[in-house]
């Protein structure tokens, strides 16, 4: 919010007034936006709890919350979404060698934040 605030050239010395009245009013709440950020980019993005977290600590959300957000991700969830994504993508891959076809699928699903143990619980459905 404060670098919103200065791209519209807000002057320097009203922006923690700002800031603090939002706080204040339950506007901000840094705790709520990481909590959002984590369920809506597992739900509509398909994104890990790695990348999540990346995420979050790009946009400088301090580390109670991230821990927070995490935990607020349902892990069944999680894993239903993601062995429909690998379900999805496996049908999608044209590579004729199941091997690496297996190989090319394990390292999108780590490129999107996952860890080789739940792509792999993933697969086992899938090439069984």
């Amino acid at each position: 919010m404060r670098d919103k605030l200065y791209a519209w050239q807000v002057p320097a010395r009203s922006i923690e007034g700002i800031i603090s009245q939002l706080i204040g009013e339950g506007f901000l709440n840094e705790a709520r936006f990481a909590e959002h950020f984590a369920v809506s980019k597992l739900r509509q993005k398909g994104w890990g709890l790695r990348r999540i977290e990346s995420a979050l600590r790009l946009k400088q959300v301090s580390e109670p919350c991230i821990r927070a957000a995490l935990k607020a991700i349902d892990r069944d969830e999680q894993a239903a979404r993601l062995q429909e994504l690998v379900a999805k993508r496996w049908a999608k891959e044209k590579e004729p060698d199941d091997y690496r076809k297996r190989q090319r699928v394990v390292s999108y699903f780590l490129r999107r934040g996952f860890s080789m143990q739940e792509v792999e619980r993933a697969l086992e459905g899938l090439t069984s």
